[in-house]
């Protein structure tokens, strides 16, 4: 360490020497000693020195060096820090700006993870205050600042719940709010600049632009947001929606004609997910609704949201499935009933959200996801038209490999059966022709007489319902010429097959049941003769046994409930013949 003369020599040198014959060891040495000031709580004397008025020709040059010292300070809450405040101000003021957001951008870049939200806390007012002294480049610094903030701000934990969010515990919130502060001035200006007519505001448009397509995707995506709880967050999504707006980004092109614009660069997984946060707050969340256009039919706007649905489903990210789930109901509640055409499902985006939906429902480990989404499933069939909801039928029965799926599409084809036979509904998808097609895909079994009943349990029992429920109103399918007729043949081939199958099932069930007794009287038996027997012997007569993840109690509930079921499928079975008996012994009334 210096003492106080040659510190003294040192300053008077610096204050005679023009600033472009100081050197790189003076930077370092002026960092050195302004450090040591900190580190000896000499914060306020240090103050004084960058504030003095002799100093500020070689301060203006090298005092952008003592901005990570002082940042440090304020970050650590020293008691000094309201002197290292006061100093970083006075940098600001006089120092090149060029070299401050150099500086700056260098700090933000090098942050630790334990001090990112309180370091954005203390730079942002500062940054704000340097890109205002910046004529030329401006938006471009801004750009680099915005971006620069960002990418720290994305290694921060997003809430996931209300309470959460309002512990704040790792500042995300925080500086969220503070980061719509910092660019609100630069949204006035391009405002005022629009206004006048002058094109010097596109730069920092299309950097304002950038940093709102960011925030949308993080931490927005995957924030939890709910219109009835404003949070912190969701005010941020208001103010980003309101951004768009202000610097006039046009929604409606932005998400229903992005498609139509030549693909760039930039047309990425990344934009579109932050283009489908847009549709979520706009439609879900009714951010901006009301500056929205009001020209486009339900049935357009859930065309052009289909996109965005299908990206949303297709995450892996519970957040981003419940905003696909929250969009796609929001998009078809007002769409008629029965008016949704068939040539809507000819749409790829269409398709791929569907078997998007059909994974969620067959595959999701989360119950609340796979409730959400059987929602949305039947709200899709309510909204198709009869022509459609027999494609859509048709298509997933082919595709969803899932008994359960299966089945509830079976019953809602019945409910289609039972709407077209009413006075004025009478449909040839559901009664005639169409009826036989999808008879072919209900009325199978997978593996034929190997299908496992039990997994394809709720299949089997819907297909049953079904054929009942054809049989008792045999008089109206009879008007269809030639449709009673295959019918009547699907129906017989099926209960052909399913008997084999039921009695295959019930023969191999009920050996195993009689398996699972003797080896549990064998058990009993083996258990008995060990307590007369030698710890030794005890050792020796161990038999090897079936290794199983369930007990015996269970595993032989679980085979007398299959035999139950087995038998619950045949009693239906009979039902069945004995309707078609009383049909043929009956006239049949037109």
């Amino acid at each position: 360490m210096m003492n106080k003369e040659q510190l003294n020599a040192t300053i008077h040198r610096w204050q005679s020497t023009p600033d472009e014959d100081l050197k790189p060891e003076d930077y370092l040495e002026f960092k050195r000693l302004g450090s040591a000031c900190l580190a000896e709580g000499a914060s306020a004397q240090l103050q004084q020195f960058l504030e003095d008025k002799m100093n500020q020709g070689f301060v203006q040059s090298m005092g952008c060096a003592l901005l990570e010292p002082l940042l440090n300070e304020v970050v650590r809450k020293e008691k000094s820090s309201h002197h290292c405040q006061a100093a970083i101000t006075q940098l600001t003021r006089i120092c090149s700006p060029n070299d401050l957001v150099y500086n700056f951008l260098e700090i933000i870049e090098d942050i630790g993870p334990s001090a990112i939200s309180e370091t954005i806390l203390i730079v942002i007012p500062h940054l704000q205050a340097v890109l205002f002294r910046l004529q030329d480049r401006q938006a471009a610094s801004m750009g680099l600042v915005l971006s620069g903030l960002q990418k720290q701000l994305s290694r921060l934990p997003v809430p996931y719940s209300s309470q959460q969010e309002e512990a704040d515990e790792y500042g995300l919130c925080r500086c969220c709010s503070a980061l719509a502060a910092f660019i609100k001035p630069f949204i006035e200006g391009v405002m005022v600049t629009m206004r006048s007519g002058n094109p010097a505001h596109e730069e920092m448009k299309t950097e304002l632009r950038n940093f709102c397509m960011r925030s949308l995707r993080d931490p927005l995506l995957d924030a939890e947001l709910n219109q009835k709880r404003k949070s912190t967050l969701w005010h941020f999504a208001s103010e980003i929606m309101r951004t768009l707006h202000a610097i006039h980004e046009s929604l409606s092109a932005l998400l229903f004609f992005a498609s139509l614009r030549k693909r760039t660069k930039t047309d990425n997984i990344q934009s579109k997910e932050s283009t489908a946060c847009v549709a979520y707050l706009l439609f879900v969340q009714r951010i901006t609704i009301d500056r929205f256009p009001a020209v486009f039919s339900p049935v357009f706007v859930l065309q052009c949201n289909m996109e965005h649905i299908s990206l949303l489903l297709s995450s892996k990210k519970e957040s981003h499935v419940l905003k696909g789930m929250a969009l796609y109901k929001k998009s078809l509640e007002d769409i008629p009933d029965c008016s949704i055409p068939v040539s809507l499902l000819e749409l790829q985006s269409v398709y791929h959200a569907s078997q998007n939906l059909r994974r969620i429902l067959t595959d999701c480990p989360l119950q609340h996801l796979r409730e959400s989404g059987l929602q949305v499933f039947q709200l899709v069939i309510q909204k198709f038209n009869a022509e459609a909801k027999h494609k859509y039928f048709r298509c997933m029965l082919r595709t969803s490999n899932h008994a359960g799926l299966e089945g509830y599409i079976i019953k809602n084809i019945r409910n289609q059966v039972e709407f077209s036979i009413q006075s004025g509904h009478a449909c040839a998808w559901f009664l005639g022709e169409g009826l036989v097609s999808l008879l072919g895909l209900v009325l199978c079994l997978p593996q034929g007489a190997d299908t496992n009943l039990l997994n394809n349990m709720d299949r089997v029992m819907e297909s049953l319902n079904l054929i009942r429920y054809l049989a008792l109103r045999d008089n109206i399918l009879r008007d269809a010429e030639g449709v009673w007729g295959e019918v009547c043949r699907l129906k017989d081939k099926y209960l052909t097959i399913l008997r084999v199958c039921i009695s295959l099932s019930r023969t191999c069930y009920c050996a195993e049941v009689k398996s699972l007794r003797e080896d549990q009287k064998q058990k009993a038996k083996e258990a008995k003769d060990a307590t007369r027997a030698t710890r030794l012997m005890k050792s020796m007569n161990v038999k090897h046994s079936k290794v199983s993840s369930i007990s015996p109690e269970v595993h032989y509930q679980v085979l007398q409930s299959a035999l139950v079921t087995f038998d619950l499928m045949e009693s239906l079975i009979v039902r069945i013949e004995e309707i078609a008996m009383e049909r043929l012994k009956k006239p049949q009334l037109n």
